[in-house]
């Protein structure tokens, strides 16, 4: 028989029956979204029988938002899509404290990146298209912890971790290549931190990284690492090839090729990215990324 919260909460705040059996039914929970479970299972258990404790001796169910941080863990996608399409403003909301160092903001999109769930991350997107705009700007654009994530965005994680699809997913949706961390640097800057560092190491990935930066970053973007480039004029060509390096330096324009796909890509509105990339007037060798998502 399912356990009741207003039963476990007439409990004190240091009864360890009720806390022994809150993590029991926690466990359980996270064994279920690790397993894989049905849709409808899980949400049985989510309203019924599984409880979390929390800070003060409360006892609570877990909420769609805690839910999909479950499922973006063990990338359970039909539970994330069931959340994500049932409850779109709750299952993004702010979890509780036992679920985030910082409650500025919900860190569903840094979970995305980080575990590399490109599936869930496009649900996300999709789900925040209805969003009021200055609310989905604030939400691509938040920073994490300052303590703990340096104040890094979304789009600092992508190129920190080398995620080139979550990258341009988020570039589409809208989210600003221009903000910087608590120690100064955009995302660009990251990323060239990444390619100077172990230049050897997957430096196919790191361009496809670079060159969508390009195809939405302003022609005049400031970044901290620009004066080391010209510092070190021949390091930096050699490792990024002259062309790159010319245009990241100011030493030359933008190709033809990166300015019109520039022009054709940022008139693809969130609403229709990536889907609109099948359209545009382009064989498919010169388009930038082929995610292969379903809608």
């Amino acid at each position: 028989m399912p356990w009741n919260v207003k039963w476990l909460n007439s409990y004190s705040s240091h009864n360890s029956q009720s806390q022994k059996q809150c993590k029991k039914s926690s466990f359980a929970f996270y064994q279920a979204v690790r397993d894989l479970v049905p849709v409808w299972l899980l949400e049985d258990i989510r309203t019924m029988e599984a409880f979390h404790w929390e800070e003060g001796g409360k006892v609570s169910t877990y909420s769609p938002s805690e839910a999909l941080l479950y499922a973006l863990v063990h990338n359970h996608q039909p539970y994330a899509q069931y959340l994500l399409s049932k409850f779109p403003q709750s299952a993004l909301a702010i979890p509780s404290q036992n679920f985030s160092c910082c409650q500025s903001s919900a860190p569903h999109l840094a979970m995305a990146v980080r575990y590399n769930r490109t599936h869930i991350l496009f649900r996300i997107l999709k789900a925040i298209r209805g969003f009021p705009e200055k609310e989905r700007a604030s939400y691509l654009d938040r920073r994490g912890c300052s303590r703990v994530e340096g104040s890094k965005t979304v789009l600092h994680v992508a190129c920190e971790l080398l995620r080139p699809e979550c990258l341009l997913l988020l570039l589409g949706h809208g989210a600003s290549p221009c903000l910087r961390d608590c120690t100064g640097n955009t995302p660009l800057d990251i990323l060239l931190q990444q390619i100077s560092q172990t230049p050897a190491v997957n430096m196919r990935t790191k361009f496809l990284l670079l060159d969508s930066l390009f195809l939405f970053m302003p022609q005049e973007l400031q970044f901290s690492m620009k004066q080391q480039l010209l510092d070190n004029h021949q390091h930096w060509q050699d490792l990024l090839g002259e062309n790159r390096f010319q245009w990241l330096a100011g030493l030359a324009p933008t190709s033809l090729f990166i300015t019109a796909m520039r022009v054709l890509i940022r008139s693809i509105s969130p609403e229709q990215f990536p889907e609109a990339l099948e359209n545009l007037p382009l064989p498919q060798f010169l388009k930038p990324l082929d995610l292969k998502l379903k809608s």
